[in-house]
C-alpha cells in the first residue's frame, strides 16, 4: 500500500496570478514563504482577483532576493518590482477584512493595466504586525494570514481530483473534463491517499511540521477559469453542487493552519495525527 506523501508544492507570490511550482518551501506562521505576499487592488482599494479578471491567470510573478517580484506574461516583456517603502502604505479591502499594504512603483500599475485593460494597483503585505487575524471561529488567538482568502494554506489531494474528474465525466459536459489540480489554487498537493480522505482529518504532519486542518474549502467561480486561456467554463462547479454541497458551499479541498515552523520538500512523508 502506498503511503501518503506530499506530491507537490505551490507558491503564488502575487494572489491569484498564475501558480509556481516548488521543490519545498518554508512554512511561516501565516503560510508559505513567499505565498500571497502581493495583490491588485482597484481604484477603490478593494482587492482585484481573477473573479473580476480573468486573464490574471495568464500572468505570472517569481519572487526574487529581498522579496520583490519578477512579472512576466507571454509575449511581453518582464518587469522587475522591488518591495515598496513603509511610506507609500494604504489601507485595502481584502473581502470583508481591511489589510495595511505599501503600494508598488508606478512602472508596476502601468504593466498590469496594459495586460488587463483596467486601472490596477500592485500592493504588498509588509510587517507581520499587518497579517489579518485568521476567522475566530476556526483559528486561535494570535493565528494570523497573508493576502490569502481566509486562511495559511490550502491542501488537496490527487486522489480526491481523480474523483472528481471521474464524476465530471459522467455529466454532459465532457469538453471540460478532466480538470488539472492549478484550478483549485492549492498550496500542497497529498498524494497516495483514498479519495476525500482529507474530509476526517483534524491535524496532520507533512515532514516534521504540523498544521490543523480547520476548514473545507467553499470554491468560487475561479475554479471554472482555465489556467492557460483564462476562458471559463461551467466545471467544476457543476458537478461540486451535485456532488459535494454543503448548504451554499461547494467543497473541494482543506485549509489549514500550521502549528510549527519548517520547510517541507516534494516526497516528504505525510502522517495523519488525528
Amino acid at each position: 500500500m502506498v503511503s501518503p506523501a506530499l506530491g507537490a508544492v505551490f507558491v503564488h507570490p502575487v494572489k491569484s496570478l498564475a501558480a509556481v511550482a516548488a521543490d519545498e518551501a518554508a512554512v511561516e506562521p501565516w503560510g508559505l514563504d513567499g505565498d500571497r505576499r502581493w495583490m491588485l487592488i482597484d481604484a477603490e482599494n478593494r482587492v482585484v482577483t481573477q473573479r473580476q479578471q480573468p486573464r490574471m491567470a495568464q500572468l505570472c510573478a517569481e519572487v526574487l532576493p529581498g522579496g520583490g517580484v519578477a512579472l512576466s506574461a507571454p509575449g511581453s516583456p518582464s518587469l522587475a518590482v522591488e518591495v515598496p517603502g513603509s511610506d507609500r502604505s494604504v489601507v485595502a479591502e481584502l473581502h470583508r477584512s481591511k489589510v495595511e499594504v505599501t503600494v508598488a512603483a508606478e512602472a508596476a500599475h502601468a504593466w498590469f493595466g496594459a495586460r488587463l485593460g483596467a486601472e490596477v494597483r500592485l500592493v504588498h503585505l509588509d510587517a507581520p504586525s499587518h497579517r489579518r487575524p485568521v476567522d475566530p471561529e476556526f483559528g486561535r488567538p494570535g493565528e494570523t494570514v497573508s493576502l490569502a482568502d481566509g486562511y495559511p494554506l490550502l491542501l488537496t489531494t490527487s486522489a480526491s481530483l481523480d474523483a472528481l474528474n471521474a464524476w465530471v465525466a459522467l455529466g454532459d459536459l465532457p469538453g471540460e473534463g478532466p480538470l488539472p489540480m492549478d484550478r483549485f489554487r492549492p498550496n500542497v498537493v497529498v498524494d497516495g491517499t483514498a479519495p476525500w480522505a482529507e474530509d476526517g482529518w483534524k491535524r496532520i504532519a507533512i515532514g516534521e511540521v504540523v498544521f490543523r486542518v480547520v476548514k473545507p474549502c467553499g470554491r468560487c467561480v475561479v475554479t471554472t477559469t482555465d489556467q492557460r486561456t483564462a476562458e471559463r467554463g461551467r466545471e467544476p462547479l457543476r458537478t461540486l453542487a451535485r456532488r459535494r454541497r454543503d448548504g451554499k458551499h461547494l467543497l473541494f479541498g482543506q485549509n489549514m493552519i500550521p502549528e510549527s515552523t519548517g520547510s517541507v520538500r516534494v516526497g516528504d512523508p505525510v502522517r495523519v495525527l488525528g
